[in-house]
């Protein structure tokens, strides 16, 4: 199978997206749980640390699928490759 400019293009938008999607996750799990440690102050009877690294991150998590889904979705119609939904 040859490939096309098209294919190419949404390729390459896609290995970019998870690319930046990634560092997103890497930074929020690692690099923000890393420094809330010196956040030393309690939110509703925890330290502030755990919230930021437990419940933060999860939200976060959850945009990060959201947004990606969301996006794959518009490429796949850009490029003439969404689902056709059948009624």
């Amino acid at each position: 199978m040859q490939l096309t400019e098209s294919h190419r293009q949404y390729w390459r938008k896609n290995l970019n997206i998870t690319a930046w999607l990634l560092l997103a996750w890497f930074v929020v799990t690692y690099v923000v749980g890393f420094y809330a440690r010196d956040l030393s102050f309690t939110f509703f009877g925890w330290p502030f640390s755990f919230w930021v690294a437990s419940q933060g991150s999860l939200i976060v998590y959850v945009v990060i699928i959201w947004f990606y889904a969301r996006y794959m979705n518009q490429l796949d119609e850009e490029h003439g490759v969404a689902e056709v939904e059948e009624d």
